[in-house]
């Protein structure tokens, strides 16, 4: 049976009457110690040694006399010893020992006094033996009981991790795979969990069970994990007597979690030491959001795109749940606890209200977002019984009977079955792990075990399913999550089928991308309980370029608002080879008079800082609500803006595997170009460099023959060019489209010719999300833009400084669309953008500023653009002389500086709304006479 704090006080008193006045290191510490792990019930042989051997750094050999890896090192002297020395003699002894071994405590004693070092947390203990019983609970981590700070990217949880994906890499060479492996690797990580934590006692009991119990050569291992694994799916009147005794002392567990037999893995000897090395990894430190990770790093990685898992860390999820809700609750805490009257009544109340609320995540994964908020109302709820009780003898209270909070508050809907049950296991662990906080506040041993209540994750589709069916409407307080990221060009046929059957088929909702469901329904969903509130993480293209205007109108429509959005910043995981996408997170609500708040990010790496704001429209701004819809002409008075020349050249052939590549042939790459020049030289003449984005900026450019005012005699006379031209015309007859078929009949030029006959300002259309500005150039008529280039003829440098300037950068990054998270540049992005008012003066002054970012090129030659503009080297006298024409641009716009680039975002989308109202004005009066005549 588990022993109350109680229990373990007393066992402690008596411990320190004996061993008063005694205590010799040589004689005593092994007796001293067995008996200071029974006082907590624990078997020290099954988790700790004695006398370890380690070699310092400094190759003397030494012996450590209690070593309890990943969790303890105990430095033992005799009565009235230096406990100084002692500490330097322990610190010696974990530099020695490896990463994964080195503990989080260090105790020091002489027998008659203690030194307890936290080193995770920092902090240390010291008292006499006969105040052991007052401090006792300070050794909780004994049964897996110990206060942490979670910690974002823990080494621990990352540690934990890898060990489980080496585990699972052995078993599946094993020819051990798909779902028999999931089940099972689910069940042993509980197990894990559960052995460290409390859950089975006493502690150790499993990983002694695979030590003693097994084969060394694994080769009985799997069956007597099945017989451990129906023992767990059995209430203990219902087992057979003759049950073996090791087997016996493990708790029924229930929750379905062992319930289905499964296949079990064929053991050897490598991969019994693997599941052993996993098992004495200390897992009481670790939080359960960590089994999101741990499911990613087993997922095959082509599934993991298909599905558009991200997982996450903590520190993300935090910037979803506090916002939504849990900064607002504990505000609501604290100004209760500064009651003077009926302060405990209207905490208790308040507690009541934490036991109402009701979360549903309807892309739950492996529950990561269910089970951190979890924690956090936990937490909160502690906090509360903590000041109700305060001044109150915490030791005999019914612990069970004070926690209101549990885990059926919360909802998922998961489309995959592993996940699933992955969501449900990791609420369990949290669960623990908050009633073990429970306990070490009040005194009294908790455990939910066998399981009462559970979560509701229910495998479904949740683009299939009725979200009301998983969770009443009228019952959620709070949706939230983080559904999958997939772009409409890398959806299968199910994910395409979901999407029409959440927006149909009319209009432009194909455009969208796939996480735009979750919103859609979201927002239905809600209809029936506006007081329900909505967090989501999404890509930013959902709040930019095309998406914007298709999106956001429906579901202000329904009565959204968007109450409170991080904008664009990077969302980490904790997996092996994890993801690193650029994110925001939005919050919807229906109340029209709430605050909102908007969280800026100085770059995409670092904290937000928060600004109470009047509004946020659909682009993640403080400004009216407009849409920037697609515009095919520039503002008056400026030149229009054009992709490049597009070739259309390729052929399709078959090669010497018997597989079919396309090949290009207008085009050649630099080794191209020279085989081509070897065979004949005399096609020289019509080569032309051949830039499109990708080549501008890394400065390896292509070539193209350009043979538009080649002869037929010419083209006649070169066997090079005569074989480039047949497979040029045999592949453009094979095109579907109509119009390139045509153009097999003039196969020497490009069916979209655009290219200028003067200099031309060149804009790539494709640059890195990670740079602050996008290298924009001149280039001269004889380089060939492609259709991978915007080309601006005759440019007037005045304009290359506007166009490279932070205001035209910020218009970009908020009303461009993403190619993944890359930028992608479009005409309308320069049609739309509010120009500012320039006079002759004004445009000197800008042609100045775009020749002195033009020098500062030159003079870091050879370097290329992606070098020159890398975001973290970018050259001093470049960034200067980007910076100094940032402020010339801004101060076309006002003279007050501009503090962030949201800022001038608002600003310019405050001009974009002034100066196209005239103009609707203008356009509905069109209309209004074209009504009239006819």
């Amino acid at each position: 049976m588990r022993l109350s704090w109680n229990e373990i006080r007393a066992r402690a008193a008596t411990f320190a009457a004996e061993w008063a006045g005694q205590g010799y290191e040589k004689g005593d510490t092994q007796t001293f110690y067995n008996e200071f792990f029974e006082m907590f019930g624990v078997r020290r042989r099954s988790i700790a040694r004695f006398e370890n051997h380690v070699k310092k750094l400094d190759n003397k050999s030494g012996f450590i006399d209690l070593f309890w890896p990943g969790v303890l090192i105990v430095e033992q002297k005799s009565v009235g010893r230096d406990l100084v020395a002692a500490y330097d003699q322990a610190g010696a002894y974990f530099d020695s020992l490896k990463e994964a071994d080195r503990p989080r405590y260090i105790l020091l004693s002489d027998f008659q006094s203690f030194e307890l070092h936290d080193l995770d947390e920092r902090q240390h203990a010291s008292f006499k033996l006969a105040d052991l019983p007052a401090n006792i609970d300070k050794f909780g981590f004994i049964l897996g009981v110990q206060k942490r700070t979670f910690q974002d990217q823990d080494p621990v949880n990352i540690k934990a991790a890898e060990l489980v994906g080496k585990l699972h890499d052995a078993l599946e060479e094993s020819g051990y795979t798909g779902y028999d492996l999931e089940r099972f690797l689910v069940r042993l990580v509980f197990c894990l969990f559960a052995d460290d934590t409390g859950v089975f006692e006493p502690r150790g009991i499993f990983l002694e069970f695979l030590e003693t119990r097994t084969n060394e050569d694994g080769s009985d291992l799997g069956g007597w994990l099945t017989k451990l694994f129906e023992v767990l799916d059995t209430q203990e009147d219902k087992r057979s007597k003759n049950l073996d005794e090791d087997l016996a002392q493990f708790p029924y567990v229930n929750g379905d979690l062992f319930k289905t037999s499964t296949r079990i893995p064929d053991f050897n000897r490598s991969m019994r030491e693997a599941l052993i090395e996993v098992s004495a990894f200390d897992w009481s430190p670790i939080s359960p959001a960590i089994f999101g990770s741990l499911f990613q790093s087993v997922m095959d990685r082509a599934e993991r795109r298909r599905q558009g898992a991200h997982y996450t860390t903590e520190k993300n999820i935090l910037k979803v749940i506090g916002p939504l809700f849990l900064d607002e609750l504990r505000a609501e805490f604290e100004r209760l606890k500064a009651l003077r009257i009926a302060k405990i009544a209207r905490l208790t109340e308040f507690q009541e209200k934490l036991s109402k609320l009701r979360f549903l995540d309807p892309a739950c994964g492996c529950g990561n977002f269910l089970v951190i908020a979890y924690r956090e109302l936990r937490l909160l709820e502690l906090d509360v019984l903590t000041e109700i009780f305060a001044g109150k003898d915490q030791l005999i209270l019914d612990v069970s009977a004070l926690s209101k909070v549990d885990v059926d508050q919360f909802a998922g809907i998961e489309i995959g079955e592993f996940a699933s049950r992955i969501a449900e296991t990791a609420m369990w662990m949290m669960d623990h792990i908050m009633n073990s906080r429970l306990s070490l506040a009040f005194g009294k041993s908790y455990v939910r075990i066998p399981l009462r209540k559970s979560p509701v994750i229910r495998h479904d589709d949740a683009l299939n399913v009725a979200w009301e069916s998983v969770l009443p409407p009228d019952e959620c307080t709070h949706v939230l999550g983080n559904p999958p990221f997939i772009g409409h060009a890398l959806r299968d046929d199910d994910q395409k089928a979901g999407m029409h059957r959440v927006w149909g088929r009319d209009g432009q909702v194909n455009r969208l991308d796939y996480v735009t469901c979750w919103f859609k329904l979201a927002t239905d969903y809600a209809q029936k309980n506006p007081t329900i509130k909505i967090a989501f993480v999404s890509t930013n293209s959902i709040c930019q370029g095309e998406q914007a205007s298709i999106l956001w109108p429906p579901l202000f429509r329904s009565g959204a608002r968007i109450f409170f959005a991080h904008r664009t910043f990077q969302w980490l995981s904790e997996a092996r080879g994890k993801a690193a996408v650029h994110v925001i997170i939005v919050g919807l609500d229906f109340d029209r008079d709430g605050s909102r708040q908007i969280y800026d990010y100085d770059n995409v790496k670092g904290d937000p800082h928060m600004s109470i704001v009047p509004q946020i429209n659909s682009y993640l701004i403080s400004s009216p609500q407009i849409f920037i819809t697609a515009r095919g002409r520039p503002p008056a008075g400026m030149p229009k803006l054009f992709q490049g020349s597009k070739p259309a050249d390729g052929a399709r052939l078959k090669g010497p595997n018997g597989k079919y590549v396309t090949t290009s042939n207008l085009i050649l790459d630099e080794e191209d170009r020279k085989a081509a020049l070897a065979r004949e030289s005399g096609i020289a003449k019509w080569l032309r460099p051949y830039v499109g984005g990708q080549e501008l900026i890394s400065g390896e450019w292509r070539w193209c023959l350009w043979l538009k005012n080649a002869t037929p005699a010419e083209l006649k006379s070169s066997p090079e060019i005569q074989e480039r031209l047949a497979r040029v015309k045999n592949g453009r007859l094979q095109s579907p489209t109509d119009s390139v078929r045509e153009f097999a009949a003039t196969p020497w030029v490009f069916t979209q010719d655009r290219q200028p006959s003067s200099s031309y300002l060149a804009v790539p259309e494709v640059s890195s999300e990670t740079r602050e500005y996008i290298p924009i150039c001149v280039l001269d008529e004889n380089v060939i833009g492609s259709n991978k280039l915007l080309i601006l003829p005759k440019p007037e440098l005045w304009i290359m400084a506007v166009l490279t300037s932070a205001m035209h950068m910020g218009w970009m990054r908020t009303v461009a669309g993403r190619l993944e998270s890359r930028y992608s540049y479009a005409p309308n992005v320069y049609n739309s953008f509010p120009w500012p008012v320039v006079d002759d003066a004004d445009k000197a002054k800008l042609d100045a500023s775009a020749k002195a970012i033009v020098a500062a090129r030159e003079a870091c030659a050879p370097a290329t653009l992606e070098d020159m503009y890398d975001a973290g080297g970018m050259p001093v006298d470049l960034r200067k002389a980007h910076k100094a024409n940032d402020r010339l641009v801004d101060r076309l716009y006002r003279k007050e500086s501009f503090a962030t680039e949201r800022e001038r975002v608002e600003h310019l989308f405050n001009l974009f709304q002034t100066r196209s109202a005239p103009l609707v004005a203008a356009s509905a009066k069109q209309k209004r006479k074209s009504g009239k005549k006819s």
